[in-house]
């Protein structure tokens, strides 16, 4: 699903990551922790194409596709539809409902309103909103935000989700239940998964647990 080889990164003089390869197969949870500043959230800011790997950069394939010989153009339409992505603080609208967050990509992607709307219903609904779907960011819980965000990743049938600690806001029972809807997710869809993380209990269930270390995998 991903091959990255030799990703190099640079900000400036700061030589964030150092020649990362990686290899994530199809339906594969795979847990990235290390130390802050390590290079966790610039591997997955890259890895899902919302910045630039360096030149010297060998290779980044998803999905079968090279990236890096994408334009900007081409490469907003790939991560639109193959790309989905959870982060720590939601990131929802705060003047839409959640229905109508979920289905921004959908409409962004060129899908109808109607067919848009029925298919966040039917992930709204999967992940336990049915009653929620008029109800604005600040009329859900910290869970239910979350889980608004996972229906808006899923929205457009991505080839992978990135999650940047995508409980680190939550209690631990709002965690621990979407840890288990991260598991649930693969099981029955083959979703795969690219979790950046503190939450040790998530990284040691994970399929694989990727440490990081002065911009490198140990």
């Amino acid at each position: 699903m991903i091959t990255a080889k030799n990703i190099q990164k640079h900000y400036d003089q700061l030589h964030v990551l150092k020649g990362v390869d990686l290899d994530i197969q199809k339906g594969e949870i795979v847990a990235i922790v290390g130390a802050s500043g390590a290079g966790k959230t610039t591997l997955l800011q890259l890895l899902g194409t919302l910045d630039r790997v360096d030149k010297g950069t060998t290779a980044l394939q998803i999905d079968g596709v090279n990236v890096l010989d994408l334009n900007d153009h081409k490469l907003s339409l790939f991560r639109n539809q193959k790309l989905g992505f959870i982060f720590q603080f939601h990131q929802l609208l705060p003047e839409f409902t959640a229905l109508e967050n979920v289905c921004i990509p959908a409409f962004i992607a060129g899908k109808s309103k109607t067919e848009a709307e029925t298919i966040a219903k039917q992930h709204l609904t999967y992940l336990g909103l049915s009653e929620r779907l008029h109800h604005k960011p600040s009329e859900l819980s910290g869970g239910e935000q979350q889980r608004v965000a996972v229906a808006r990743a899923l929205i457009n049938n991505p080839a992978v989700i990135f999650a940047d600690e995508p409980s680190g806001n939550l209690d631990t029972a709002a965690a621990e239940n979407l840890h288990q809807l991260f598991f649930k997710l693969r099981d029955e869809y083959g979703q795969t998964f690219v979790i950046v993380t503190h939450n040790e209990e998530l990284a040691n269930k994970a399929d694989r647990k990727l440490v990081m270390i002065d911009g490198k995998i140990a």
